[in-house]
């Protein structure tokens, strides 16, 4: 599952934005080092990025800009958590996710009424693709496992959930970002979830507060 490309040349172009303006928002964080992807070509080495998410980065800036400073926006699309608690009642009364991704948390977990931003964006994510319709509520407890065991060892980097099914059997896997993933002919990857922009954008809903 290979990524399509777009050349610094065309994301100029197409977003309007200057040479200058691109390397500024690098500078500052705004657009991840992972994303300048430096490829040979007939005419020399040129700078790549991930289309779907750069053209989506620029958007936001825009977007955003106006409102918030650079080191606002450098804070809120860094994959590390947010210093956040939510009482339950916020999480329905925002919308944040789903009342039944809410309950089975609960069923899973015990009672709870405050949830810390590691814990909302575990809900989050389950609701993310609970809505795709990929996956069921009983496959949804191994992205609690997953991210209980394995996601603080990221430390704030970028990275991936995977879904993949094979002979019916779901399995859940965290991967470094801009990793190409291989599975065998019969395994099938049913989703591939960016983990840093299920942070932004619940980043965006606890702060609409």
């Amino acid at each position: 599952m290979k990524e399509e490309l777009i050349s610094k040349k065309e994301l100029l172009e197409q977003t309007g934005i200057s040479y200058g303006q691109l390397y500024r928002w690098k500078r500052k964080k705004l657009i991840p080092e992972e994303w300048f992807i430096r490829k040979s070509t007939f005419t020399g080495q040129e700078t790549f990025f991930p289309k779907e998410k750069i053209l989506a980065r620029i958007e936001k800036i825009k977007q955003m800009k106006d409102d918030l400073s650079l080191d606002e926006l450098a804070n809120m699309f860094s994959p590390n958590p947010a210093a956040v608690t939510l009482h339950r009642d916020e999480v329905v009364k925002r919308n944040i996710v789903s009342k039944i991704a809410l309950q089975f948390y609960i069923e899973q977990k015990g009672e709870q009424h405050m949830f810390s931003f590691a814990e909302l964006l575990q809900l989050y994510i389950l609701d993310q693709l609970l809505q795709t319709g990929e996956i069921s509520l009983e496959e949804g407890k191994c992205v609690f496992d997953v991210f209980e065991k394995h996601y603080s060892s990221f430390q704030g980097r970028s990275c991936e959930l995977l879904f993949l099914r094979k002979m019916g059997i779901a399995i859940c896997l965290l991967v470094a970002n801009g990793n190409d993933v291989y599975v065998e002919e019969k395994a099938k990857i049913i989703v591939r979830l960016h983990v840093p922009t299920c942070v932004e954008q619940l980043k965006l809903m606890v702060s609409e507060g």
